[in-house]
């Protein structure tokens, strides 16, 4: 990885999904790989429901802006429902690396399929963690498709990030591990 080869991820989702938490997952990931990172959130007074973006840089050199992702790498979508609503693709192009959570096999979206990665993370997410809060799982995807973060390093990142939460860790990693053998 050099400046010119710098991941941006941009990850949409709703207020509540845990949309702010994933891209600080990323970026803990990314560190417990040796590599540097930075994550931050793009909202203001939504609410629970409402749409929400944030956003992880990964490169193997110190990151210097701090400006939003306009033109991502990677892009997460944890709703699919988010079609609809907004244009969550805008600044995306055929090389951009699509993960989503949905069911639709005939998903509509104005961007290649070749990139384009379907998870049903709602799914795992209630059947391992007993609530549909997809962050995690979409990570284990995430992971897996990219090779940007190792699965270790995620599992650790979910360690440190509810250290004191042991339950809530064992299941989050085993919805990520499941995301990941898909």
């Amino acid at each position: 990885m050099t400046d010119d080869n710098m991941i941006q991820i941009r990850i949409h989702g709703r207020g509540g999904q845990g949309v702010v938490t994933a891209a600080e997952l990323i970026a803990m990931a990314a560190f417990k790989s040796g590599l540097e990172a930075q994550a931050f959130p793009s909202f203001g007074v939504e609410r629970t429901g409402a749409p929400v973006e944030s956003f992880a840089r990964i490169d193997d050199k110190p990151i210097i802006t701090r400006e939003q992702i306009y033109c991502p790498d990677v892009l997460i979508i944890q709703d699919a429902t988010l079609l609809d609503t907004i244009d969550v693709t805008r600044g995306c192009d055929k090389k951009t690396m699509i993960i989503i959570n949905t069911t639709k096999a005939g998903l509509k979206i104005n961007l290649p399929k070749t990139n384009l990665h379907a998870i049903d993370a709602t799914k795992i997410a209630l059947e391992v963690i007993g609530k549909n809060i997809v962050n995690t799982v979409i990570l284990g995807a995430f992971a897996k498709a990219t090779g940007l973060v190792s699965l270790e390093s995620l599992k650790l990142a979910i360690k440190e990030k509810f250290a004191g939460r042991q339950d809530l860790i064992e299941k989050n990693i085993k919805a990520i591990e499941r995301a990941y053998e898909i």
